[in-house]
C-alpha cells in the first residue's frame, strides 16, 4: 500500500461521519507546492467556498513573505482567506475534514487561522 492509498484508508471513517451529521464540510488538500480549502454542501453535491495558494491575491500577499505555497505561512493565509468567504457566504460552523491528512504541520495552521478567524469547528 502506498502513502496515497493509506491516507485516502484512513479519510473514509471521518467521511462517513461527516455525513450522517449532515453539516457543511470544510475539506483540505495539500500538495509538495499548494494548499486548497473548500466548504462543501451537506449533501457533498457542490462546492460553496474555497480557497488556496493558486488565487492571484494570494499569491500577491505570499510574494511579500515567501516564494513558495507550500509552507505554514501559505497555510495561514488560505485558513484566514476561507474563513471570510465563509462569513460573506453566511456559513458559520462547518465540519473539518483534514483527507486523511495528519492533523500537524500544514493542515493544523489552515485549521487555527480558520478558527481565528470565527469559522466555528
Amino acid at each position: 500500500m502506498n502513502k496515497k492509498n493509506s491516507r485516502l484508508r484512513r479519510a473514509i471513517p471521518t467521511r462517513r461521519k461527516i455525513s450522517r451529521l449532515e453539516v457543511n464540510r470544510l475539506s483540505v488538500f495539500r500538495s509538495n507546492l499548494h494548499i486548497y480549502a473548500n466548504i462543501f454542501s451537506p449533501e457533498g453535491d457542490r462546492v460553496l467556498v474555497s480557497a488556496s495558494t493558486l488565487e492571484p491575491e494570494v499569491r500577491s500577499l505570499l510574494s511579500e513573505k515567501t516564494t513558495n505555497g507550500g509552507n505554514k505561512i501559505a497555510a495561514a493565509i488560505v485558513g484566514a482567506r476561507i474563513a471570510e468567504k465563509a462569513k460573506c457566504a453566511g456559513i458559520d460552523s462547518v465540519a473539518f475534514d483534514r483527507s486523511g491528512f495528519h492533523y500537524h504541520g500544514r493542515v493544523k495552521v489552515l485549521a487555527e487561522a480558520a478558527r481565528e478567524a470565527g469559522l466555528k469547528f
